[in-house]
């Protein structure tokens, strides 16, 4: 999935969303979530999912942070390298899914991304170390002052988006969205000819041409295309 993985962060989440949409998957932005700091570029990785449940206080003692067993921790220590740790955190802003430490743990051990529908805490902290992560925003408090850890690897509801392990996020500035896994190569694919199209498109309007006929193509248009196609061209 490698190459899947670079042709994705080739198009971006634009591009990937039209072709999801085409194919009748509506339901795929991840909801709220924006990067929390301006230079994370695109990142595409399998989702590792970690689920975060309404307060319960007995759940939510600071002791359970030592738990082993405790799901949040569960996660930093298991999401593979190269995964992203896609965080059900109910919408919750107000307080923070992981922090300075937790963030640094994850980007020692690889893991390429957070993306949560809820805060971070210590922004500062968490943005020196590197980890690219796509959230609702900072808040201070821990997250059991709000929060209480649930499970790992199942499927969750992240900015109210289904995600399930495996599939594939694709994140950039615009924004997260989510690839189900076994239609990532077929979306891959006509996603990286509708970008190879749009920058054809793009040249032609730079040029003078108007977008009627031409975006989306007509017959004309689409012949036009398909001859620069066969020529080989590199240049649009």
């Amino acid at each position: 999935m490698n190459e899947t993985y670079d042709r994705l962060r080739a198009v971006g989440t634009a591009t990937v969303s039209m072709q999801l949409l085409k194919r009748g998957i509506r339901h795929h932005a991840v909801a709220g979530v924006k990067p929390l700091t301006p230079d994370q570029g695109c990142v595409v990785g399998p989702a590792y999912t970690l689920r975060f449940l309404p307060l319960r206080e007995d759940l939510s003692d600071p002791s359970v942070l030592g738990a082993p067993g405790y799901g949040p921790r569960v996660a930093i220590e298991e999401c593979p390298p190269g995964a992203i740790l896609a965080v059900e955190a109910r919408g919750v802003a107000t307080t923070g899914t992981l922090g300075d430490i937790l963030a640094a743990r994850l980007a020692r051990r690889g893991v390429a991304a957070v993306v949560a529908d809820g805060a971070v805490r210590d922004r500062k902290g968490v943005a020196a170390t590197g980890l690219p992560i796509w959230c609702l925003g900072t808040a201070a408090p821990a997250s059991i002052t709000e929060l209480s850890g649930g499970a790992v690897q199942g499927p969750i509801a992240c900015g109210d988006v289904t995600i399930f392990p495996g599939d594939v996020l694709v994140c950039d500035s615009d924004g997260v969205v989510v690839v189900p896994a076994g239609i990532a190569e077929a979306v891959t694919a006509d996603a990286v000819e509708q970008d190879r199209f749009e920058r054809w498109v793009q040249a032609r309007v730079e040029e003078g041409r108007a977008t009627i006929g031409l975006y989306p193509p007509n017959p004309e248009t689409k012949a036009e295309y398909e001859a620069w196609k066969a020529s080989g061209s590199e240049t649009p």
